[in-house]
């Protein structure tokens, strides 16, 4: 490796050749390749030499190659003021007044001027715009613009990267980054058929769905809807046997707060009689009464209470009369006062081998009687002790459930318990038909 020590001294600095006249470059100089570079000035030119004082005067020589006379000009030699060159590749004598002359470099490549476009600083510099020069582009860093179009292929430039086969950098992207990525043609850009046939499916989907929804809200609510007194009315007509005995009848009946004083009541079934006719079920003179709405089916069951000191049977008439037929019944019956007579007490349910086998006429001590109009039915409800014993005074259970009643189907609570259970299957048969229906009463 050279140091600058080297060259301290003048003796090993080769002398300096006269610069050559120049020479219009050829036409294989000019390479189209280097055609598109960007003009870069020339070595600056050297001073002119001082004029000797013998130098004769005369006109000024045009500006032009050094050392060319204007046309027309006899051509005079100049005075050598210097001894003429040594040749090349020899070292002139060394004068005695003078320090010796360095060797001269060596000359630059004929026809290329010695100037720093030739260097490979200069190409990597210059890399972005030669690139786009010889792609016809115009939107590079020094001209905004989009991408021209394309020039045919033999108009083309050709690449300023001879013997090179990696891509120009894109300009400022930093050394390992990927090429610049081909640009997506116009026709891509544009929404096609294929993306407009998926948004037509799309909205139709949506409303498919949204009429889809709209129909199940309008047949969820027209389900929900509560029928027409008239269809409750035709359907109440089948509920004796379109619904379960247990529905109509439950298992256990949870009373709460309709016993005496908001007491808890709780029955359990212990018998339920076949469905049948209405004959033989009544006294001679309760089916006399009833026997306008008519009879179509009556189904019976008989409870027993939690302590098992009273029975209760529970009947429901279904009638075969209309509307106006139950509402005229009803009539008499409020008008009357038929549902509190004692020759108009229903008959209990007492079936052999059970708690209420002894259930009689004789120990009926409390009863009701009800003539629904919303539906076809006719309930009744009657209570007495499990014990067996007579009851000589019954009271119906509208007078037993009063505040204040002393007797003895009040304060045992037969009243209460023929009332409420009479309420309860009525409301079943209610709710079987349709229509909503609200009681106090609960079954598990």
């Amino acid at each position: 490796m050279s140091t600058d020590a080297e060259f301290a001294d003048a003796r090993h600095v080769p002398p300096i050749p006269p610069r050559p006249p120049r020479q219009p470059a050829s036409a294989a100089d000019q390479d189209p390749r280097t055609a598109v570079l960007r003009r870069v000035p020339g070595a600056p030119a050297a001073p002119p030499a001082p004029r000797a004082a013998h130098t004769p005067t005369g006109p000024t020589p045009p500006a032009g190659r050094p050392g060319t006379p204007p046309p027309g000009t006899p051509a005079v030699p100049p005075r050598p003021t210097a001894p003429p060159p040594a040749p090349p590749g020899t070292q002139p004598p060394p004068r005695p007044d003078r320090a010796p002359t360095p060797p001269a470099a060596p000359p630059p490549p004929a026809g290329r001027p010695a100037a720093f476009r030739d260097t490979a600083a200069f190409h990597l510099a210059h890399s972005q715009e030669l690139w786009n020069a010889a792609r016809g582009r115009t939107d590079g860093p020094d001209t905004p613009g989009r991408e021209p179009a394309a020039a045919p292929a033999a108009d083309r430039p050709a690449p300023p990267w001879p013997g090179s086969h990696l891509p120009p950098q894109r300009a400022g992207a930093r050394p390992g980054m990927p090429a610049t990525p081909p640009r997506r043609p116009a026709s891509a850009r544009r929404p096609g058929a294929r993306a407009l046939a998926a948004a037509a499916c799309l909205v139709l989907g949506i409303g498919l769905i949204g009429g889809a929804a709209a129909g199940s809200w309008l047949t969820d609510d027209s389900a929900d809807a509560p029928p027409s007194p008239q269809e409750a009315f035709t359907t109440g007509h089948d509920v004796w046997h379109s619904t379960p005995v247990d529905t109509l009848f439950p298992r256990t009946v949870n009373g709460l707060g309709v016993g005496p004083g908001g007491a808890d009541r709780t029955w359990t079934r212990i018998a339920v009689a076949p469905d049948s006719g209405c004959a033989d079920a009544y006294d001679p003179r309760l089916a006399q009464a009833l026997a306008t709405a008519g009879c179509a089916r009556l189904l019976r069951a008989t409870y027993v209470d939690a302590t098992h000191s009273s029975l209760i049977t529970v009947g429901a008439q279904t009638a075969r009369t209309d509307p106006a037929g139950m509402m005229a019944l009803n009539t008499r019956f409020s008008t009357k006062n038929l549902a509190n007579r004692t020759d108009l007490m229903p008959l209990p349910y007492a079936p052999k081998g059970t708690p209420a086998e002894g259930f009689g006429r004789a120990q009926r001590a409390s009863w009701t009687v009800r003539v629904l109009t919303d539906v076809p039915v006719i309930v009744y409800a009657v209570s007495g002790f499990a014990d067996g014993r007579a009851v000589t005074e019954p009271q119906p259970a509208e007078a037993a459930t009063r505040a204040g009643a002393t007797t003895a189907p009040a304060e045992s609570g037969l009243g209460h318990d023929a009332k409420d259970l009479a309420d309860r299957v009525a409301a079943d048969f209610r709710t079987a038909a349709g229509l909503p229906s609200q009681t106090t009463e609960s079954s598990p």
